[in-house]
Order: C-alpha cells, then structure tokens, then sequence
C-alpha cells in the first residue's frame, strides 16, 4: 500500500531513457503547450549522460506506449528522433578563422 501523495512511478526505477522523469511528467499534465514542451525536451537532452545519442533515446521514448497522439511532446519526440542531414560540425578558435585546419 502506498502513501498518500506517494508518486508510485519513482518506485519502479530510474528509465535510462528519462532519467528525471521529465517526459513521463509532461504526458501526465493537461494542457501542456508546446512551448511547454520544448523547454522540457531541452531539459530532458540535458539530463543524458555525455555521448549519448539523442535520436536513438527520443526513438525509443516515442516509440513506448501508450501516448497520445496529439498531445505536443509526441510531435517534438518524432522530430528530434529523426536523423539529422546536417553532419557539418562547428569549429570554435583558430581552426574556424583558418581555412585547412579543421575538418
């Protein structure tokens, strides 16, 4: 039996996925917006640990059941589970003002 105002669900473990929960809790509040959402989901890329693959993880988060098809974080995750076609990468310091130093 649990406690009044005990969240079962921090009971039944961390998801590697979602590591503070953050995408659980965006589907259970009501009229989240999408602005809402975006600010979440950052949050949410932050919480990985470094190297993760972000794509791959939102893939895995969109593809569990059962979520609601309208709700805004459903559409965000889609989005970001998509492969990126931009592979070119920012170069910072000296190699971004030189041309031939940097890939």
């Amino acid at each position: 039996m649990t406690k009044p105002g005990k969240d079962p669900d921090k009971d039944r473990g961390k998801d590697p996925d979602d590591p503070k929960g953050l995408i659980r809790e965006a589907y259970k509040l009501d009229g989240i917006s999408e602005a809402e959402c975006r600010s979440i989901l950052v949050d949410w890329a932050l919480s990985l640990p470094a190297g993760a693959d972000y794509a791959q993880t939102a893939a895995r988060l969109a593809s569990q059941a059962p979520r609601d098809a309208d709700h805004p974080m459903t559409a965000l995750l889609a989005a970001a589970s998509a492969p990126s076609l931009n592979t070119h990468r920012r170069r910072g310091g000296r190699a971004a003002r030189v041309t031939g130093l940097a890939n």
